[in-house]
Formats: C-alpha cells, sequence, structure tokens
C-alpha cells in the first residue's frame, strides 16, 4: 500500500477528497501610523522644555555673541545701534596683561579644586558605603557645605581666614606658627578660594560616587576576597573600573561649575591683591561692570571663551562615551 507523501510547504485544509492546499502566507504586521492627536501630544510635551531652553540658554548665548562682536557702550546698550568691530573685543581681550594671568589662575584654580574634590569625595563614598552604625547621619552633616547659600560659605571662610581675627591664625598661634596673609597676599590669595571651593564642591562628588558605589554588585568584592585580593587590590580591579562612567559625569559637571565660580572669589578676595585670584569669570565681571565706563564687549568676549572651554570638554566626554559604548 503505497503511502502518499505532503510537499512540506503545504497544508491539508480538509477539504474532501484528500486535496491538499497551500496555506496562505502569515500577513506582514504594519507598524501604526501616529494619528494626528498624537503629534499634537507629543509636541505639546516638547514644547515646554523647547521654550525654556531657547529663552534661557540660546537666546542668552546668542546675545552674549552678539556683545562680544560689537561696540558696546551705555548709550548703545540701550538704544541698540552698536557698531559691528568683529573679532576687534578678542583681539583687545588677548593683548590685555591681565589675560595671560588670569588664564593661568582659572587653570590652576580649576585643575587643582577638580582633583581634591573628586579623591576626597571619592574616599568619602567609599568610606562610607561600608554602611556603619552613624553612616547615614555623617552623611546628611556632610551635606551642610553644599546647601548653604555661596555667600554664606565664602563669608564664613572669610571671616576664618583674617589676617588680624581669624580662627585659623589664632589656631597656628597656638601652633607656634605665624599669622598668614590669606587675603591680602598675592602668594595666599589663590590658594585660599582654591580651598573655601573643595570644602564646598566636596559634598556634590560625595553624593554622586556614593549612589555609583551602591550599583555595584556586593558578590563581586565576595569573589574577590575568595580570591586573596585585599582591599587596596579590591579597589583599584572592581570599584575605580566600574566607576568610570559615574566619574566621568562627575568630572565634566564639576568643571563647568569650577570654570565658572564666581561668587566665592569675589566676596573673599575680588580677585586680588593685585590680580593675584583674578579668573576668566571674575575678570568678566570686572569689564563688564567693575568699572564706570564698562567694556561690554571684552567682558563677553572673556564669557565667550569659557563657553567654548567647556563645550570643548563636553564634546570629548560625548567623544568618549560613545567610543566605550562602541567597543
Amino acid at each position: 500500500m503505497k503511502q502518499t507523501t505532503r510537499p512540506p510547504d503545504q497544508r491539508s485544509t480538509g477539504v474532501p477528497n484528500g486535496t491538499a492546499i497551500a496555506a496562505p502566507p502569515p500577513a506582514r504586521s504594519r507598524k501604526r501610523r501616529p494619528t494626528a492627536s498624537t503629534q499634537w501630544a507629543a509636541w505639546g510635551f516638547l514644547a515646554p522644555v523647547t521654550v525654556y531652553l531657547g529663552l534661557f540658554y540660546a537666546y542668552p548665548l546668542y546675545r552674549n555673541l552678539d556683545l562680544s562682536l560689537r561696540n558696546y557702550t551705555v548709550r548703545s546698550f540701550v538704544q541698540g545701534d552698536a557698531p559691528f568691530t568683529g573679532l576687534a573685543n578678542y583681539r583687545t581681550v588677548f593683548d590685555n596683561p591681565t589675560f595671560a594671568p588670569a588664564l593661568l589662575h582659572t587653570a590652576v584654580f580649576t585643575a587643582v579644586c577638580l582633583f581634591f574634590q573628586y579623591a576626597i569625595g571619592l574616599a568619602l563614598a567609599v568610606f562610607f558605603n561600608q554602611n556603619f552604625r552613624l553612616s547615614a547621619t555623617l552623611r546628611a552633616l556632610f551635606l551642610v557645605p553644599w546647601l548653604l547659600p555661596l555667600i554664606v560659605s565664602a563669608s564664613t571662610w572669610s571671616w576664618m581666614l583674617n589676617s588680624d581675627s581669624g580662627v585659623v591664625n589664632a589656631t597656628l598661634h597656638v601652633l607656634g606658627i605665624g599669622p598668614v596673609n590669606w587675603l591680602t597676599s598675592p602668594s595666599w590669595s589663590l590658594a585660599s578660594v582654591i580651598i573655601a571651593n573643595i570644602w564646598i564642591g566636596v559634598p556634590f562628588n560625595l553624593v554622586v560616587l556614593y549612589s555609583g558605589l551602591q550599583s555595584i554588585p556586593a558578590g563581586l568584592y565576595e569573589a574577590a576576597a575568595l580570591d586573596g585580593a585585599g582591599a587596596w587590590r579590591r579597589f583599584w580591579s572592581i570599584t575605580f573600573p566600574l566607576l568610570r562612567p559615574v566619574s566621568a559625569i562627575t568630572l565634566l559637571l564639576g568643571l563647568v561649575y569650577t570654570l565658572k565660580v564666581f561668587d566665592i572669589i569675589w566676596i573673599m578676595t575680588k580677585g586680588g591683591p593685585a590680580d593675584s585670584s583674578t579668573t576668566f569669570a571674575t575678570w568678566s565681571y570686572q569689564l563688564g561692570f567693575g568699572n564706570l565706563l564698562p567694556a561690554f564687549g571684552p567682558g563677553a568676549a572673556v564669557g565667550n571663551l569659557l563657553v567654548v572651554v567647556a563645550l570643548l570638554f563636553g564634546l570629548v566626554y560625548v567623544r568618549v562615551q560613545r567610543k566605550q559604548a562602541l567597543s
């Protein structure tokens, strides 16, 4: 008795006389096109963000660029008829004798603050990650410098570092060390504002890095301990590599914030004495608002230099993150 075989791509549909009919191909799933109401809802959610970015980011940047390319005076600033001068304001800034010291102070202030803020914040984050009894209470106390208004913090440091009645010099006197002119000496003014800014910025690094440590699985540390790895080895082989994404964004945000620090320096030293603690942020303010005859154009040019530096580091961060995602 012969056995009839069917092609593999045909199925019996139950038709009499044993006729085999090929099943129709499955219908392709069509993507649903968004309706008009859905599109309007999406634009409605985007509109507030777009308006906010346009009013508070794009327009100020455009106005600052326009200020740096024109010869604005008080009269033309009000009437809006300033003549176009091109890059003349930037040449004025580069030829100014304050440019080189301000550039050096900005670089030193930013680099030293970033290094110590990150190093101290990371050390404190690792310490509080041990979850001992008073860990939460001490973490809350370390947030106090970050929560205080900057004018309060800067004024407090000005009082502490006062040459005559400051608590720092009083402590040095007890230790047999002579007084230091922290705020009035060209040798110490930049160091004074750096110390104050480090103290203010450590809590931010502590909070962000501590949250990054919480995302590292505890099983990795247990496995490393079973393999005989010590605390220092576990830190360099597990903690530090896995914290790189968090560390990158922490350093980038710290860089942007430190570049534009103005109030701390201005309250403590006003950029002096003899421009010994002048940075681009304080110099831009001095040019634009610190004189009877303000130089709006050069002041805006200095501000744009800070924007360009922050933008360059932001692009470097995006490029590094993209390489890490592709690798």
